[in-house]
């Protein structure tokens, strides 16, 4: 595979907060700590003084990995985490089956990527990268499907509490699908192997993604984190009481959320009065606070503030941080020194940082994960017929019909020209009949604004009827749209690592590997 960079600005595909953050612009800086870049990762690698239980940590994950045939690398990255100069690069996400989006293995990738590249810039260090797995969220409508090109595959079934603990045993019918579609060739069968390992080796989903995922990048040393877990959750249980009972995220969040909005840049999410949930087997509801008691939603379920700091101490993993608290929660029990996300990602992260600086935790280096687009050699081959660029191909469809239609034929469908000389001709008519009386300025605005009209209609209707000598061309534009931007949106939002799979085999995941730099703030084209 090659590649090709364009910048994110060209592809009209992200927010102005994202923008701005990129480029640096001077009215974000008082929401994050360190600048993405080797500079940034320099000062916080000197200024990051970590008071995490480093040992309990490298317990937990051998024991998490214990019944998974992981690489030596992953093994060797593990046990790194002991040494204070070693540091964790972090991604997240939810546990999609089969890995879900394309923008899954691409946030993966940039971690690696970018643990690499520290490692060269920063040789007496170690970085290791690290998906967080979100196996306390319970949203399993966003999770339970998949689209491998047109067609979508889901996993139908009642489901309560947290997806990290869902019983796979009745995903087979899901996971037959998908293997059918990874057909019998040679490089679909190499993936299909991987999933149903993953998913009948195991009961529980969030190991059934562990195995998956290390299956396909454990070679690369990525180490995967499931944070539900008692002790992990005891390091963090001082400050599930204090927010719960004190609300200070609610307060700073939305002071942040205030400024960001003076700014022009809207809040990605509004954090509640108590942004944790109360959560066990089937179960996972808010705490809400009324009159001094803490319910929990949905049940009978409630405690006075000493039975809370009770219950807190006791089962501190009963205690779910919600989208606003979990980064909080990531940095106390890592030794992390940058967060990887999308688009949506980073711009809720800069709503937390006056949060992080009440608490006293260190707020990370924040990275855009890397976007690509993938050409198969059937697309370029059309492209190339076409003559449309990589980068025309981000603009919308009617701007890209209307474009190769006027690069395409003989007659000049501009009529700019005109439009100049007949708008000096009523300047002049304008100025004549103003001496004659100035009431006539009026008169004669408004017949150059007819006139005018009339030549963008005329031009409008001479593009539609070249248009119409151009139609199988056009539809190829059409088709070609479709298949690389499906439902009008980045291939990466919707398409699953299956189709890549079957074309590329594991030359997919060694391109992304290849070709992905964290650091340059680029989008990538690969193609064949």
């Amino acid at each position: 595979m090659q590649a090709k960079y364009i910048s994110y600005q060209e592809t009209n595909a992200f927010s102005a907060a994202v923008l701005d953050y990129i480029s640096g612009k001077d009215q974000l800086k008082s929401f994050y700590k360190y600048s993405p870049d080797f500079n940034g990762f320099r000062e916080a690698i000197k200024n990051r003084n970590f008071n995490v239980d480093r040992s309990l940590l490298v317990d937990t994950l051998q024991q998490q990995y214990a019944a998974v045939k992981t690489t030596p690398m992953v093994t060797e990255h593990i046990k790194r985490l002991e040494d204070s100069r070693t540091f964790t690069i972090t991604t997240g996400h939810q546990l999609n089956i089969f890995t879900g989006p394309l923008y899954f293995i691409y946030k993966i990738v940039t971690a690696i990527n970018l643990a690499r590249e520290l490692k060269q810039e920063f040789p007496e260090y170690n970085f290791v990268p690290v998906y967080w797995m979100a196996t306390e969220d319970h949203d399993f409508e966003e999770i339970n499907h998949v689209k491998v090109e047109d067609k979508m595959l889901s996993w139908n079934k009642q489901a309560a509490g947290a997806t990290g603990r869902l019983d796979t045993k009745d995903i087979i019918e899901t996971l037959t699908a998908y293997k059918g579609y990874l057909g019998i060739g040679q490089k679909g069968l190499m993936l299909s192997r991987l999933v149903e390992a993953a998913y009948t080796n195991n009961t529980k989903l969030s190991d059934a993604t562990r195995e998956l995922v290390d299956a396909l990048f454990g070679e690369y040393g990525l180490v995967c984190v499931d944070a539900d877990d008692h002790q992990l959750k005891k390091q963090f249980s001082e400050i599930i009481y204090k927010d719960v009972t004190e609300q200070n995220s609610f307060k700073f969040i939305s002071e942040s959320n205030a400024k960001l909005e003076e700014i022009g840049h809207k809040p990605q999410v509004n954090p509640r009065e108590v942004n944790f949930f109360y959560m066990t087997d089937q179960l996972r509801e808010r705490i809400v606070e009324e009159d001094g008691i803490y319910k929990i939603m949905h049940t009978d379920i409630s405690f006075t503030k000493t039975e809370l700091k009770t219950e807190i101490h006791n089962f501190p993993e009963r205690f779910s941080p919600n989208v606003v608290m979990r980064p909080l929660y990531q940095e106390v029990i890592l030794p992390n020194l940058a967060y990887i996300g999308g688009g949506a990602e980073l711009t809720y992260w800069l709503q937390l940082k006056s949060n992080f600086d009440h608490y006293k935790v260190d707020f990370p280096v924040l990275l855009l994960r890397n976007s690509a687009l993938v050409i198969d050699s059937r697309s370029e081959v059309r492209m190339q017929i076409l003559g449309i660029s990589h980068k025309h191909l981000f603009a919308n469809t009617e701007t890209i019909k209307n474009e190769w239609v006027r690069a395409h034929v003989n007659l000049h469908l501009s009529l700019n020209d005109e439009e100049r000389a007949i708008s000096a001709i009523f300047d002049q008519i304008k100025l004549n009949a103003y001496k004659i009386d100035k009431t006539l300025s009026q008169s004669t605005d408004a017949a150059k604004t007819k006139a005018l009209k009339l030549i963008t209609n005329l031009e409008t209707k001479m593009l539609r009827a070249e248009k119409r000598k151009h139609k199988t061309s056009l539809a190829q534009i059409e088709s070609l749209k479709e298949k690389l931007f499906p439902n009008g949106v980045l291939q990466e939002r919707v398409l699953n690592i299956a189709p890549m799979y079957v074309l590329y085999g594991d030359e997919f995941i060694d391109s992304l590997v290849a070709f992905f730099k964290p650091l340059d703030h680029q989008f990538t084209v690969l193609f064949t």
